[in-house]
C-alpha cells in the first residue's frame, strides 16, 4: 500500500458492524464501503463476538444490532465504550422500543436509528456520530422526557444538575438542546471551537453524564419541566455591531 493510501485509510472513519443476520452485515458493509472515507474493520453476529474482536480492532463508530441471540446490543455498547470511551455507538433496530432507546442513551450511545432508515440516512448518522455529535430527534427526545420523568427514575433532578453549571454552560447546553453543533454553538456565542468544546466536557462531567446526547436530554427536561430560564440565561445576545 503506497503512503497516501495508507494515510487515506488511517484517516477514514472506522466502523464495527453487530448483527445476527449475516445478509444485514453484508449489506450494511457494502453500503458503508461504497463511501468515500469509510471502512469497516470487522462484524459480529453475537455479543461475544463483539465484545471479543471490537477493541482490538479500535473502531471509531459501532453499528450495534439492540436485539442479539445471546444478550443485547445496549450491554454491548457499555462494555465497548468502557474499554473504549471514544467510541461512538449507533444503535441499529427493527423495533421503536421506547424502554430500549432509554437504556441505550443512559449506557452512552450517540444515537439510535431503524432500520428502516434510508441508506443514505445511515450512513450520514454514522458520519455525524463519528465526529462526537448525536443522533437524536425532538420527537424521540420527548418520549424520553416522559420516561426520565416516571415514578422508576432515580436520578437526581435536571435542574439540580443545571445548577451547578456557570452561566456560559448553561447557555452552551441550551445550544446542545437545540442539537446544534460544536462550530454553530461557537458561531452563536462567538467562541473559538476549542473553547466551545472544553465547555462542554466540562459540563457533562458536571452533568454526571458521558455524551452530548444525555446532555441534551437534561436541556429539554428542564425546559419542558419549566425551568427554561435555567438553560437560557441571559447572555445569549444578538450580534453586536463592530
Amino acid at each position: 500500500m503506497s503512503d497516501a493510501a495508507s494515510a487515506a485509510a488511517e484517516e477514514s472513519v472506522r466502523v464495527f458492524l453487530l448483527d445476527d443476520h449475516e445478509v444485514v452485515r453484508r449489506g450494511l458493509r457494502d453500503l458503508l464501503e461504497a463511501e468515500e472515507g469509510i471502512v469497516v474493520v470487522g462484524e459480529a453476529g453475537t455479543a461475544d463476538q463483539a465484545l471479543a474482536r471490537g477493541p482490538a480492532l479500535r473502531p471509531d463508530v459501532a453499528v450495534l444490532d439492540v436485539r442479539l441471540p445471546d444478550g443485547d446490543g445496549i450491554t454491548v455498547c457499555r462494555e465497548l465504550r468502557s474499554r473504549m470511551p471514544e467510541l461512538a455507538c449507533l444503535m441499529l433496530t427493527s423495533f421503536d422500543d421506547e424502554d430500549a432507546l432509554l437504556d441505550a442513551i443512559m449506557a452512552g450511545a450517540a444515537g439510535y436509528v431503524l432500520k428502516e432508515i434510508a441508506g443514505a440516512d445511515l450512513v450520514s448518522a454514522v458520519r455525524t456520530v463519528a465526529t462526537g455529535q448525536s443522533m437524536l430527534d425532538p420527537a424521540t427526545t420527548a418520549r424520553l422526557m416522559r420516561a426520565l420523568r416516571g415514578p422508576e427514575a432515580t436520578e437526581l433532578p435536571a435542574d439540580t444538575r443545571v445548577a451547578a453549571l456557570s452561566e456560559r454552560e448553561r447557555a452552551i447546553l441550551d445550544l446542545i438542546g437545540d442539537g446544534l453543533t460544536n462550530r454553530q454553538i461557537a458561531g452563536q456565542l462567538y467562541l473559538s471551537e476549542r473553547t466551545v468544546k472544553n465547555h462542554v466536557s466540562r459540563l457533562l462531567g458536571k452533568l454526571g453524564v458521558e455524551r452530548r446526547v444525555q446532555a441534551a436530554v437534561i436541556a429539554t427536561q428542564v425546559r419542558t419541566e419549566g425551568h427554561e430560564d435555567d438553560v437560557n440565561p441571559p447572555s445569549r445576545q444578538p450580534r453586536r455591531s463592530r
